[in-house]
């Protein structure tokens, strides 16, 4: 049985970016779920609606910027929505935020969108202000292979 599946479509311009998506990645394919799971980073300039059809869930990692979400999964969004729409695509999420300060723009954006998409969270929001430490990426790689052990077949 092939292993179910799990795009995480991010944009990682910094370090503590990149150490969430590994998390996030360390998650999925967590030890206890024997393989059931692949981990599938796409970064959210080039992942398309045909990379979420393909998957099972979907992790979306994103900066904050000026108070919304990184405009590279803005652009995810603005390029694959319609598509999803229309072919009903529905797949469980976790959204993970980085932000200097406030968050709350940009998980409001992604809960706004995801509604629209009628895609269930299947976490609350994993959302960092400040410095990202391991207490926050153990949170990420908790949360992710959750969403793993969901999905595993």
């Amino acid at each position: 049985m092939a292993p179910a599946r799990i795009l995480i479509v991010h944009h990682s311009p910094t370090a503590s970016l990149e150490q969430i998506v590994a998390a996030a990645t360390a998650g999925i394919e967590h030890p206890a779920l024997g393989g059931a799971v692949a981990a599938v980073p796409r970064p959210a300039l080039s992942a398309t609606a045909e990379d979420v059809e393909d998957a099972d869930g979907v992790v979306l990692v994103t900066p904050v910027n000026l108070g919304y979400m990184g405009g590279a999964l803005k652009h995810f969004f603005d390029s694959t929505f319609r598509d999803l729409e229309s072919a009903g695509t529905r797949r469980p999420y976790v959204a993970v935020v980085k932000g200097t300060t406030d968050a709350g723009g940009a998980v409001r954006a992604i809960e706004s969108i995801t509604t629209g998409l009628r895609w269930p969270a299947a976490r609350p929001p994993v959302v960092v202000e400040g410095d990202v430490d391991d207490a926050f990426l153990a949170r990420v790689t908790e949360t992710c292979a959750e969403l793993a052990a969901s999905l595993a077949p």
